[in-house]
């Protein structure tokens, strides 16, 4: 089988075949339909992860597929996978068939693509917990998102709009918002503090405008609003126990979820592209 080793930290990808896995217990065997390229993989590849697998190792976190062997779903039934150390401790999806923990795989409904059953997960779940786990919405509050184009914004703003809030494109100082969900950081982070009713929240997504901020604390302690940073290693239990409502959502039309499509042997290509600014949805890799 082809799949993608990463040889060195921080060095290049090296397309390679490689004899198939073998069925084993407690895991699954899944002929990948669709992987999808994240920032998280950048930082694993770059050695810059907390815990990162041996090298060399199979990038990719996320993807969706046919089960081949399992003990949990029967051959030929469609899956979603996250989870279980795919690409993080162990080799991961960049593959045409994976070797994954059988707690990493999940149902793909039918009327989700293989395209959005890879993608779907970190977005739609990171919206999900900043907004209702970390952020505590509630029906009418108003919720301004900063990077709204961006794969997590979007679906911010889509699942606000559904659980009833008023929607904010873009907050500023003089009409207030109750939650800001915040995935760019840097210098948006440090302005949009004034953008946030005193007693508001602010929940931390992500950091591509900047990893790092210069916040004053006395305004701040003023305001007082908490900020909330949001790890989804942490709490990816809450998260998956979402996903069966977000591909609910997803299959109804409810969700929209924005990929462009690269084929297998074009895995540098996607990173550079989620690398440049101003890029739309999320790279999936697909299946010749």
């Amino acid at each position: 089988m082809r799949a993608w080793r990463v040889l060195a930290w921080g060095g290049p990808l090296s397309l390679q075949e490689l004899p198939p896995p073998v069925p084993r217990p407690g895991r699954s065997l899944v002929r990948m339909a669709a992987a999808t390229v994240g920032h998280i993989d950048r930082t694993v590849m770059a050695g810059k992860f907390m815990a990162p697998p041996a090298l060399p190792y199979t990038p990719g976190v996320e993807a969706a597929g046919v089960v081949v062997d399992s003990t949990r779903f029967s051959a030929g039934t469609r899956v979603w996978l996250r989870g279980g150390g795919l690409g993080t401790r162990s080799d991961g999806t960049w593959c045409e068939l994976i070797d994954a923990p059988d707690e990493a795989l999940g149902l793909l409904p039918d009327e989700v693509s293989m395209e959005w059953g890879s993608a779907f997960f970190s977005p739609s779940t990171s919206a999900w917990v900043a907004l209702h786990e970390l952020g505590g919405l509630r029906p009418g509050e108003r919720v301004g998102v900063t990077g709204g184009s961006g794969a997590v914004g979007s679906m911010t703003l889509q699942l606000a709009r559904d659980a009833g809030a008023e929607v904010v494109g873009q907050p500023d100082e003089s009409s207030p918002v109750d939650l800001l969900v915040d995935t760019v950081g840097g210098r948006v982070l440090e302005e949009g503090i004034r953008s946030v009713a005193p007693g508001g929240r602010i929940v931390l997504v992500g950091y591509t405008a900047g990893e790092h901020v210069s916040i004053a604390l006395p305004e701040l302690l003023q305001r007082d609003v908490r900020l909330l940073p949001l790890n989804m290693y942490r709490r990816e239990a809450q998260g998956r126990a979402a996903a069966p409502q977000l591909l609910e959502r997803l299959a109804d039309g409810r969700l929209q979820l924005a990929t462009r499509r690269f084929a297998l042997a074009d895995a540098p290509q996607a990173l550079q592209w989620i690398a440049e600014r101003g890029h739309r949805g999320r790279a999936v890799l697909v299946a010749d």
